[in-house]
């Protein structure tokens, strides 16, 4: 691999699509099939160049590999550096992994100005995988604020009919919160005299200063998450996003916040996590309980798993801040198998909203007897999100518990509530739409899973299932890059005088 730039040229190959659709004619039907079969081999593509990444890839190495560096704005204030290491591998895999199934998924369901919504998902997805192999924090803040206009206009232009609302919540509310950030990059700048994201690793900022820090770059991720109580803006985005839309949305644009906390606030900022883990764990235990409340009581499907996205994030930032092996394994773990669930959910409303144009709860009823194949598939989605042993969704939450257990016995006993109102909200949802008797008149020329649908559905299940059982391949990647970071974080308190409460 010696030459050859494989990061760069997997983050910059959807551009390179997205500039080849925009040259191609975007009116009739041979056009658009053009511009869909661009869009699906140029992902298609990408996804198999990250998986040459992941082949050449050394679990066992814990720093930054496959690291590409050249000069980019002047007097050396920033560099064009990218790598990968254990916590960022997986994100980017699931990234490229994801966008063709919306490819896919918005083939027949987009019927207004398709190529520039395939530009939109090119530009995002270059974005995206950006934000995962960026090495230098000016480069980071460049692509974490350039995914929000692709998807701003994802939701304004091709959403539902509160679109321009939801929309511009969502832009504003995580607009708003990177601005500290940005001033609390300048001041790291200014006191360590790099941007290189290493470096910066290694610098030991002040305990004062990094307190701030820490509240800066908190403004950002919390809202990116979203943390509760700025998780209001999610419920709206969703809702109006179409259907790949929301997919993205909650299967890596939420990850974004749980991989900055990983990979600036517990390692850059030790002091500070330590000190303000009590405010994280009452953010956690309450996004868990209230929002799993709010779930129960929602009518509109989208709006249901959205909340519930809310709570399982909550998850998340437990076991990240309990800042021990199985809480950061854990938390990884979760935003993995929550990016896999939540996107198989969101598709799955999708193919009923496709036949009936209504996400109600209430119009739906008895699908098993016209559709028993959607009723499968549903079910193996609703036990992950449950976090039924034999998913993926048990494993991250077991490891998250278990690893805030060993910090504070009572965050996790009102944590594992949440388990419990998860299976109330998503039994509830499965019950009021796959059982019973099929007696709406609506419903009665509902057909099952088409062929598409099947090619979405189907890896995705496979997956949710496999990693239930054999998390290895997940946890082998994160194990190393997880053991370094633990053990920097409590040398760094035990520098300080303030012991990890519990060692890893």
């Amino acid at each position: 691999m010696t030459g050859w730039p494989i990061l760069s040229t997997v983050t910059f190959l959807p551009l390179v699509g997205a500039l080849i659709l925009l040259v191609l004619p975007g009116e009739g039907y041979s056009a658009r099939r053009n511009v869909f079969y661009v869009s699906l081999w140029t992902t298609t593509l990408t996804f198999i160049l990250s998986i040459f990444i992941w082949t050449n890839f050394d679990p066992k190495e814990a720093g930054f590999q496959l690291v590409e560096k050249a000069p980019w704005l002047s007097s050396g204030f920033a560099s064009y550096t990218v790598g990968v290491d254990g916590i960022s591998m997986l994100f980017v895999i699931l990234t490229t992994f994801l966008m063709p199934l919306c490819v896919i998924a918005s083939k027949l369901t987009v019927q207004k100005h398709f190529k520039e919504y395939m530009i939109a998902f090119l530009v995002l997805e270059t974005l995206m995988i950006g934000v995962f192999t960026a090495l230098d924090i000016v480069l980071f803040y460049v692509y974490f604020e350039g995914g929000l206009i692709p998807m701003f206009l994802i939701i304004g232009i091709w959403g539902g009919p509160r679109r321009v609302y939801a929309s511009f919540k969502f832009f504003l509310y995580t607009l708003a919160g990177s601005v500290l950030m940005l001033i609390a990059i300048m001041a790291m700048y200014w006191e360590a005299g790099t941007t290189d994201i290493p470096t910066l690793l290694n610098h030991s900022f002040p305990a004062s200063m990094q307190t701030w820090l820490w509240i800066a770059f908190f403004a950002s991720f919390a809202v990116k998450m979203p943390m509760w109580p700025v998780h209001t803006w999610l419920p709206d985005a969703h809702v109006e996003a179409p259907t790949a839309g929301s997919v993205i949305l909650a299967a890596i644009l939420l990850k974004m916040g749980g991989y900055g906390f990983l990979r600036f606030s517990i390692p850059m900022f030790p002091i500070a996590s330590h000190d303000l883990a009590p405010f994280i764990f009452a953010l956690s235990v309450i996004a868990i309980v209230y929002t799993s409340l709010v779930a129960l009581m929602q009518e509109d499907m989208k709006k249901l798993i959205a909340y519930s996205s809310v709570a399982h994030m909550g998850f998340v930032t437990m076991g990240v801040f309990a800042a021990n092996v199985q809480g950061v394994q854990g938390g990884l773990f979760q935003m993995i198998s929550h990016g896999i669930i939540s996107g198989a959910l969101f598709l799955c409303v999708g193919v009923v909203y496709d036949r009936m144009h209504t996400r109600e709860i209430a119009a739906y009823g008895g699908l098993v007897n016209r559709m028993p194949l959607y009723a499968v598939a549903f079910l193996i989605f609703t036990m992950g999100n449950v976090g039924l042993p034999g998913t993926s969704g048990f494993i991250g939450e077991f490891l998250t518990l278990t690893g805030a257990f060993r910090i504070n016995t009572w965050v996790a006993f009102i944590a594992t509530s949440g388990v419990i109102l998860s299976a109330c909200y998503a039994l509830w949802l499965y019950r009021r739409m796959i059982f019973g008797a099929l007696e709406k008149p609506s419903l009665a020329g509902m057909f099952d899973l088409s062929r598409r649908e099947l090619v979405l559905l189907v890896p995705l299940a496979a997956l949710a299932i496999f990693f239930g059982f054999h998390p290895g391949p997940i946890m082998d990647v994160t194990a190393a890059s997880v053991d370094q970071l633990v053990a920097n974080y409590n040398a760094a308190l035990s520098a300080a005088g303030k012991l990890a409460a519990i060692a890893p």
